[in-house]
């Protein structure tokens, strides 16, 4: 796993929100202690150490004026230390998650049980491991509607199948209108199918805590054909789409191999990691940030930005005219 490409939208954070129900409200000791933890990480790792010691020292005034005495649940305070952390630092992979059952007392046995929830929820068979159709639509245009970015030991296998479908097609679109996020991994699989065989440099990552930036490539092999690094590729994005489905846009874009099309992305470049604060809560901390070596940059904040700008449910129709447009100008694409 290249952990320097692990993104995953906040709506996909550990999946624990969905088990509370109804809870006890934290005690004032309870709720403080929690908050001044979550202050501490975020002074110590977060990615940007001047912003994290400014949020640390933001929740650390509110303690101290007494202002989460009166939340009235674990949730609640999940709920509302994630709007604010958000808020004050623009980074919408900050998160506070509560979970009504408590996590293993061992951090290795929380880790394993969180991981284990996050991917049958958000990755599982049920849901196809993200791939949601495959098509070849008229005048041999393939289509890939890919909700969500599975890890690689699942979701590989449908990943390989769905290039082989589509590796003979004209053109290829890759819908990730309503894709938030997942394991960028699979993004740099499926864009190993749209290269050579000569490794492309994509989006690395770096690390505040080991001060050290980690690279990303192509793959020099893939199984089965590839679809090649020819014909035309078309990418549709909207607001929704976040975190690894943007660094698969972004990547391609940097590579000058696709056209995006569609609305500006959500804005969500830094990898992060699941700290447990105690036996209920659990922090979303990003502790480093996205790189590509091509642009010198990334999408925090800003999104990507398409190469043609439509309303989201207009992109596919635009993405269409497009590859006719090009079949006009030049029949013969292969």
């Amino acid at each position: 796993m290249l952990a320097c490409r692990i993104w995953i939208t906040p709506a996909l954070l550990l999946g624990l929100s969905a088990s509370v129900h109804a809870q006890s409200s934290p005690s004032e000791f309870q709720s403080d202690s929690i908050v001044v933890k979550i202050a501490a990480e975020l002074e110590r790792r977060y990615v940007f150490a001047d912003v994290g010691r400014r949020l640390a020292e933001q929740l650390r005034t509110a303690v101290r004026a007494g202002a989460y005495r009166e939340v009235g649940s674990g949730q609640a305070l999940a709920e509302r230390l994630t709007d604010e952390l958000r808020s004050a630092s623009g980074d919408a992979h900050l998160a506070v998650e509560y979970s009504r059952v408590p996590l293993p007392a061992e951090d290795v046995a929380a880790d394993a049980e969180m991981e284990h929830r996050d991917r049958i929820r958000y990755y599982g068979p049920q849901l196809n491991f993200g791939f949601q159709s495959v098509e070849i639509l008229p005048e041999n245009v393939g289509y890939l509607d890919l909700r969500v970015f599975a890890p690689l030991d699942w979701a590989g296998p449908s990943a390989t199948a769905a290039m082989t479908l589509l590796a003979h097609a004209d053109a290829l679109i890759v819908d990730l209108r309503h894709n938030s996020g997942g394991h960028g991994e699979t993004g740099v699989w499926l864009i190993s199918y749209l290269m050579g065989d000569m490794p492309r440099p994509l989006s690395g990552g770096y690390s505040r805590e080991r001060d050290a930036t980690t690279q990303s490539w192509t793959l020099g092999y893939v199984p089965g054909p590839r679809f090649g690094a020819t014909k035309p590729v078309y990418v549709l994005t909207s607001r929704r789409t976040f975190s690894a489905a943007e660094a698969f846009a972004y990547d391609l874009q940097a590579l000058e191999r696709a056209t995006i099309v569609g609305e500006r992305t959500g804005g969500g470049a830094h990898p992060y990691e699941n700290v447990k604060v105690d036996r209920h809560f659990v922090l979303g901390l990003p502790t480093a940030r996205s790189v590509n070596p091509i642009t010198g940059g990334n999408w925090q904040g800003t999104g990507v930005e398409p190469d043609v700008i439509v309303p989201a449910d207009s992109a596919l129709v635009a993405a269409l005219r497009l590859a006719a447009d090009r079949r006009a100008v030049k029949p013969d694409n292969r």
